[in-house]
């Protein structure tokens, strides 16, 4: 089944909610990376090293989990709609306050602050999207939602390519505040999920779920840092990897985050449907071990050439595994917590996973600014991690939402 016949299938409402969690999640992601590329420029203005500024980095990501936990709650009580609303706004106006930062301090601040939204965000928006669609399509969706991630990506790559030169890096971040206001009105325009209709009915506290369900809920959040510090890894400072050991511009490593971003686009939805046939898991290892075999293509190549298709090949399969997640983790959630569980898990794993950056950064600072043997050093690491613990894990691949149950459901191994 190809795009097009997917939606065919999909109700108004049903698309007009999938819709919205995907351009939520796209714009949210986008404000994150804008960051990303511009925290060499930002170190050089507040006069500091570059693995100061990745602190903001760490904050945002070590923040995540309250968000995920709030909005989260505010999601289960009174519906994962107003929340998403909530929280779109909440993230627009701490963007927009980044770039009027007059410091470091104050922007770490900002950024912390804006962590919490962005924590909010794939919770909420993944139980709206995975409720709302027939269980049928729900790994293709799955990987759809998920590039939505590398959608926002890709658009900070494009506007730091373009606009970067003109407006500099507090223009960057004003310029991010723009898209987001936009989905407001998108918001205005989707029905609640019909499975939390049906569960308010069998309410649950999200302490309760956890307590019946502490193994799955630790497990996933050992998982979930392994595939934050893997896909991180191969993010947060591939930009920054490129500028400063190979002396790339800043347009030409803006074109080679397009291409790279493509290929995880792509990877995300084949990943994702491949899933729908395979299972989670099986789609999850597959990705993940190709990832490991071209690992030195990506870190250690000298040419542009060479260096774009490493980084191509790499986004493919990193963010394919990525793409499974929002299915997986929502299967494995009760309904009466689906707004909180999974997003717990998922940002929980992002703190544990905070000081990827930082580490990296402090490794290629060590090795005389050797950013290759650093991003190598630490993806492959939890490359190998993330397949022994997604081999030994469980799944729950198309069970039915909307049944109001808080008890474990039945999962396959």
């Amino acid at each position: 089944m190809n795009i097009v016949t997917h939606f065919r299938g999909l109700t108004s409402d049903q698309r007009n909610a999938f819709m919205a969690s995907f351009l939520g999640w796209s714009l949210d992601a986008f404000d994150y990376f804008i960051l990303v590329f511009v925290i060499k420029y930002i170190a050089q203005d507040f006069r500091t090293q570059v693995t100061a500024v990745t602190v903001a980095i760490l904050l945002t990501l070590a923040m995540r989990p309250i968000g995920a936990f709030i909005f989260g709650l505010l999601a289960d009580r009174f519906g994962r709609r107003p929340a998403l609303m909530i929280d779109i706004i909440f993230y627009s106006v701490m963007e927009l306050l980044s770039g009027f930062a007059p410091s470091l301090a104050s922007l770490l601040v900002l950024r912390a602050l804006f962590g919490i939204a962005m924590g909010g965000e794939w919770g909420v928006g993944a139980s709206l999207a995975m409720e709302s669609i027939p269980e049928q399509s729900r790994g293709f969706f799955s990987g759809l939602l998920q590039s939505g991630y590398v959608v926002g990506y890709l658009l900070a790559a494009i506007v730091f390519a373009v606009a970067f030169p003109f407006v500099g890096w507090r223009g960057m971040f004003f310029i991010g505040v723009i898209p987001a206001l936009l989905v407001v009105f998108l918001r205005s325009k989707v029905k609640e999920s019909p499975a939390w209709e049906q569960s308010r009915r069998h309410g649950a506290h999200i302490g309760e779920a956890i307590r019946k369900r502490f193994p799955l809920f630790l497990y996933l959040v050992i998982l979930m840092t392994s595939i934050n510090f893997m896909s991180h890894g191969t993010q947060d400072l591939y930009p920054t990897f490129l500028q400063v050991q190979h002396k790339i511009s800043p347009q030409v490593a803006g074109v080679m985050a397009v291409i790279y971003n493509i290929g995880a686009l792509i990877g995300c939805i084949v990943f994702g449907t491949f899933s729908q046939r395979i299972g989670r898991r099986k789609a999850i290892i597959i990705a993940q071990v190709l990832a490991l075999l071209i690992t030195p293509l990506w870190a250690f190549s000298s040419t542009l050439f060479l260096l774009t298709l490493g980084a191509f090949l790499m986004q493919f399969m990193i963010q394919g595994a990525f793409g499974v997640i929002p299915a997986h983790l929502n299967e494995l959630s009760p309904d009466a917590v689906r707004g909180t569980f999974p997003g717990f898990t998922y940002q929980l794993g992002n703190l544990l996973a905070a000081a990827n950056a930082t580490i990296q950064a402090g490794i290629a600072q060590y090795y005389g600014g050797n950013y290759g043997l650093a991003l190598a050093l630490v993806t492959g690491i939890f490359l190998v991690a993330t397949i022994i613990l997604t081999a030994v894990g469980k799944e729950a691949k198309d069970v039915q939402f909307g049944t109001g149950s808080v008890e474990p459901v039945a999962i396959s191994a």
